[in-house]
């Protein structure tokens, strides 16, 4: 079993170096070390990702030069050094034994020197570094990317410094009853008879929310279905497409299957589900998922591009949930590396995507049918402006409102912002398409 530490700063260094994601790279990591260290491991590398901006520009004040990027791996090392000094309740002196040790073991035994210089200087002049820095430096006292900092700050004026707050806190852990199995109330009772405490949710009837975030193999009755792990802006999905039996119906973009499962909770055998995929890597969780479930019987699943029509059999479907590509703005307090690997020119590729994939599906739907787009996002140039365009360029297809008691109403959908307990960024719009005689009556 190899080191937490050690392990810790490969991940960080391949941040860095954008080779992969945290989604992508933390489980393999997680096997290589102690089931005793598992908790240390997640702890260093979303802390240190999710305070990132302000260690780097701690960083670059203590650092003579930066590091080029042979030696991300050694600035890893000073991160991580630095974030447990600051966050975590490890003595100063093991912290550092602990980081000047790290270079040997990566056959750079000439940084050990460097890095335990720069740690014993923030342990000097670390209140004077942090005043200095929060007034003078914005990504220091902000902690995100200046791109997306001043993004946000124009799109949404009055919301902004909200949404970068929020970003930075843990978000909790929700559930999604199966109400197939048994009542939310039922699972509650569950919840209390096993010392775990938590409370319903407020938009959704299947929603439960965990004083304290816990591994699925805790909670009563996971393992056998009674309950998935769902923020609760994403259980809106089910109610929001209303899909009715008998009807088709397609899950587009469907890993890791979360909505897909809600899904078929309220439906299983009543009507004709398929599901689509792009990425073969991710088919197994949503197979993982459905059986998991029992789900597995009820669904088609289908591997191909939701812009392109090569996996279609040609029937058109009654509704269609598009859960578009997009930046992950709305989830990055669960996803802080976001912060890291998204660029400022990753929306504009991202929109074409959404576009094309939102050209593509609609035509395979019924006149009379109902579309239902959604993100985790919060930026508008992947939501409202994406569907106010597709709705420009198809006259048979009308914006309805949601009519929901929460979130942001746009003139285009329904945009949520991420809220302390409570649920992630997202957002919603649905489509209906007219019929061939003209009719606008849903």
């Amino acid at each position: 079993m190899s080191d937490a530490r050690l392990i810790a700063v490969q991940l960080i260094a391949s941040l860095l170096s954008k080779q992969g994601s945290l989604n992508a790279l933390l489980p393999g990591a997680l096997q290589q070390v102690s089931p005793r260290d598992t908790a240390l491991l997640q702890q260093l590398v979303y802390g240190c990702t999710r305070e990132f901006f302000r260690l780097d520009a701690l960083a670059q004040q203590l650092l003579k030069k930066p590091f080029e990027s042979r030696d991300y791996d050694l600035y890893a090392v000073l991160l991580l050094g630095l974030y447990q000094l600051r966050e975590l309740r490890i003595p100063a002196h093991a912290v550092i034994h602990e980081s000047v040790e790290l270079p040997k073991r990566l056959n750079k035994p000439w940084a050990q020197g460097l890095i335990n210089a720069v740690l014993r200087r923030y342990q000097r002049e670390s209140v004077e570094l942090d005043q200095t820095l929060s007034q003078a430096d914005d990504t220091y006292h902000w902690n995100h990317p200046e791109w997306m900092r001043t993004k946000l700050q124009h799109n949404w004026p009055d919301h902004w410094q909200h949404l970068l707050l929020q970003n930075d806190i843990r978000a909790p852990m929700t559930l999604r009853v199966n109400k197939r199995l048994l009542t939310r109330d039922d699972f509650m009772e569950l919840l209390l008879e096993a010392g775990i405490e938590a409370q319903p949710g407020q938009m959704s009837e299947q929603a439960v929310i965990l004083e304290q975030p816990l591994d699925v193999r805790d909670i009563p009755g996971f393992s056998e279905g009674l309950c998935s792990v769902q923020d609760e802006a994403a259980q809106l999905s089910g109610s929001l497409l209303a899909a009715q039996p008998g009807e088709r119906i397609l899950d587009a973009c469907a890993a890791p299957g979360g909505k897909l499962c809600h899904l078929l909770e309220n439906l299983a055998d009543q009507a004709d589900i398929q599901a689509l995929e792009l990425n073969p890597v991710r088919m197994p969780r949503i197979q993982e998922n459905l059986q998991r479930l029992k789900l597995d019987p009820y669904c088609t699943l289908l591997q191909g591009d939701a812009s392109q029509q090569d996996w279609w059999d040609g029937i058109a479907y009654d509704r269609i949930l598009v859960d578009a590509p997009c930046s992950g703005s709305g989830v990055i307090r669960r996803n802080p590396d976001i912060k890291l690997l998204r660029e400022n020119e990753d929306l504009l590729k991202l929109a074409s995507l959404q576009l094309a994939i939102l050209d593509n599906l609609w035509q395979l739907l019924k006149p009379g049918g109902t579309l239902l787009y959604a993100t985790c996002s919060v930026f508008p140039q992947e939501n409202e402006r994406i569907i106010e365009r597709f709705c420009k360029q198809h006259p048979d297809a009308e914006h309805q409102a949601l009519a929901l008691d929460w979130g942001l109403e746009r003139p285009y959908g329904q945009q949520f912002f991420p809220q302390l307990h409570s649920h992630d960024g997202f957002f919603y719009a649905k489509l209906w398409k007219s019929d061939a005689s003209g009719s606008s009556e849903a």
